[in-house]
């Protein structure tokens, strides 16, 4: 559902463009909205969402899916922890849809899908585990690495059930706004991948921007 936001940039109390292949790291406060931007149009950003409090209460596709009774999301979803709290609702979004099923990039899973000449690429489970080895103030590890979310990414689910990866349905200035339930960690890859068209074999910066 395409619901523009009401926020302007300006009064915006954070910003940080992240370039493509970056990973981006931030607390968000109960009451806070965040907004991530796809500046250049076609990207894919592969988030993680984690409680502040205790980062094992995590973003859960599975009962955000069952609550909303729908695998995309959009204006309007809640997403759900691992305990069943709601953790952030969307509040806008000028792309309509985004990707809950469809898992990050990992030099394996390139290996896997492209041939072993692509196994160096870097990969958004590299920029996470960079993130939580740099980062080591908000107690994250390996082990927290789990469901995450692809903004702007387009995985239509074939009549079969199967997944197929499609060129992405954002385009320059496309947004995704989400309003904290509670004091939440995010964690995101702007994705490098150059294998496949979730980001039309063009990995593009895009921007975080948070309103208290």
């Amino acid at each position: 559902m395409i619901k523009p936001s009401q926020l302007q940039a300006e009064d915006a109390a954070f910003s940080q463009v992240v370039p493509a292949g970056d990973y981006f790291i931030k607390e968000i406060k109960r009451g806070e909205t965040v907004r991530i931007l796809d500046l250049e149009g076609n990207q894919a950003a592969d988030t993680l969402f984690f409680s502040a409090a205790d980062p094992t209460e995590r973003y859960s596709a599975v009962d955000t899916i069952r609550e909303q009774g729908n695998v995309y999301l959009t204006a309007g979803t809640v997403l759900m922890s691992t305990a069943g709290n709601p953790m952030l609702e969307i509040v806008a979004d000028t792309c309509g849809r985004h990707d809950t099923l469809g898992g990050a990039c990992a030099s394996e899973s390139n290996t896997v899908r492209y041939g072993l000449e692509t196994k160096a690429m870097h990969a958004c489970r590299n920029s996470w585990m960079l993130a939580v080895a740099e980062r080591e103030e908000f107690g994250l590890s390996k082990r927290d690495i789990t469901h995450n979310i692809n903004f702007f990414m387009n995985v239509p689910v074939t009549p079969e059930g199967g997944l197929t990866f499609e060129d992405g349905i954002s385009d320059a200035g496309k947004y995704v706004e989400l309003e904290a339930r509670m004091d939440v960690l995010i964690l995101i890859s702007n994705c490098p991948q150059l294998n496949n068209p979730c980001n039309a074999y063009n990995p593009t910066p895009i921007e975080v921007l948070v309103w208290q």
